[in-house]
């Protein structure tokens, strides 16, 4: 078999893909917005390097072409000058031309003085010269006088105060471009944010219906595109909770009918096998009176089956009020509910002597309506059952109160606490299921150690609509 070849590696994220996902609206939006003015910036800068390169080729062109007519007109004008005043003459001259430099050399190629001087100052940057600069040109212009040469005018293209212009034209611009730009940028922040707050509050809102929120409304904003959404937010939240509602009282129905029937099945089982395990019982006891009447073996027998069916009946009498307590706890109801609680929580401590078990009930009303009174007995039933039985708890504690309108249950244990390998048993489904059917919450929150059943109910129960 041929070996299989290792895994090629991920390749690595893209650097413009990483810093773009995940960033909010506003900021990519003004990265847009800074990328526009950054090529608007580029293209501005290359359009003023154009016309400002053609634009120094043309003036320097010209000043150059002015020289020879210049030197042609004075020397005609000195015809009669001796040599050292003619050089001053057109030194003179010479001065007050722009982009160009003349230096003017005699006949024996030595330079004379006069000229052009060359500024000595710049202040375009080097980089900036080199770009806008045309080519060098150097033309040589014959000074003759009288039909004789006397020296030559050397004419060099120097376009330095040209660019000097145009370097300060491109800074100001810049200058003002910029300042434009960082005002426009901070303006567009602001509307920005002014604009996208409406969908900061539609995100609020979307969590708060994640967190089954269903009052959660947003303002309309002036945005007709977002007014849309917002109005479709608001009505959504508002079917939500409609559906809600009507999910609830279907619920409260639910749990109403399966009480009933718990009701009535629990009737039936007393008032109907209640007599008939008497009967069984009374029949027992009168056999085995007629058996002692009897004579050996026959009395002996009677009396063992009499005996049988006689724990028979205490067995399936104690089976019965099991069941009865499953189906409808002894007393709810006709007594008060911190007693029934007090009692629950007694009788498991005498079942489980190895376990401390406390209980605080305190300040509870005598009742909050059937399936309220119901709902916090089978939670706390079911909190102490888990706790005792599967936590390995040697400690519970129950507190039930009632506090803002609403009744706080806790079944607070020492276990092993909430471990993942271990779902969500019946009794929790069920729980959760009485809880939220009547608008409360429950909530399993590991404590240290250990852990701790919450339930919220609300006090006052909705009432129901007619079928």
């Amino acid at each position: 078999m041929r070996p299989t070849p290792p895994p090629s590696p991920a390749p690595p994220p893209r650097l413009l893909p990483a810093l773009w996902s995940g960033r909010p609206m506003r900021a990519r939006l003004m990265v847009v917005v800074v990328l526009i003015n950054l090529v608007a910036a580029a293209i501005s800068g290359a359009v003023i390097i154009h016309k400002a390169r053609t634009a120094t080729e043309v003036e320097t062109a010209a000043s150059m072409a002015v020289v020879e007519p210049l030197v042609a007109e004075t020397l005609q004008a000195l015809q009669d000058a001796p040599l050292s005043g003619l050089f001053r003459t057109l030194a003179l001259r010479f001065q007050g031309l722009r982009h160009v430099r003349v230096t003017l050399i005699d006949a024996a190629s030595r330079p004379t003085e006069g000229g052009t001087p060359r500024e000595g100052t710049r202040r375009a940057p080097r980089w900036f010269a080199q770009v806008i600069a045309p080519p060098a040109h150097r033309h040589e212009v014959p000074l003759v006088l009288r039909g004789e040469r006397i020296g030559t005018a050397l004419v060099t293209a120097e376009p330095s105060d040209e660019i000097d212009e145009v370097w300060g034209y491109a800074l100001a611009l810049g200058l003002t471009g910029l300042s434009l730009s960082l005002a426009m940028l901070a303006i567009l922040f602001l509307a920005f944010g002014r604009i996208l707050s409406p969908l900061a509050q539609l995100a609020a809102g979307l969590t708060r219906l994640e967190q089954q929120d269903y009052d959660a409304r947003v303002d309309r904003p002036d945005t007709r595109e977002l007014a849309v959404i917002a109005t479709r937010f608001n009505r959504l939240a508002e079917a939500l909770g409609s559906a809600r509602a009507a999910n609830l009282r279907l619920t409260r129905r639910l749990l109403t009918a399966e009480e009933d029937e718990r009701r009535r099945t629990a009737l039936e089982l007393h008032d109907e096998f209640g007599p008939c395990l008497f009967g069984l019982e009374a029949n027992s006891s009168s056999i085995a009176r007629i058996a002692a009447t009897l004579d050996e073996p026959a009395r002996t027998r009677l009396t063992q089956r009499t005996d049988d069916i006689a724990a028979i009946v205490t067995r399936v009498q104690t089976i019965n009020r099991a069941l009865l307590n499953r189906l409808r706890p002894a007393g709810l109801g006709q007594v008060p509910l911190s007693r029934c609680l007090e009692l629950l929580v007694r009788e498991a401590a005498r079942h489980h002597p190895e376990t401390a078990v406390e209980g605080h009930v305190a300040g509870l009303r005598a009742g909050y309506g059937d399936l309220v009174d119901l709902t916090v007995y089978r939670c706390v039933q079911e909190g102490l059952t888990n706790a005792l039985r599967h936590a390995g708890a040697s400690r519970v504690m129950v507190e039930v109160a009632e506090r803002e309108g609403s009744l706080h249950l806790a079944v607070d244990d020492d276990g092993t606490g909430l471990t993942g390998d271990r779902g969500e048993g019946r009794g929790l489904a069920g729980m959760r299921e009485r809880v939220e059917g009547l608008g409360g919450r429950l909530a399993l929150v590991p404590r240290e150690p250990g852990t701790s059943l919450r339930i919220v109910l609300p006090t006052g129960t909705p009432e129901e609509e007619a079928p």
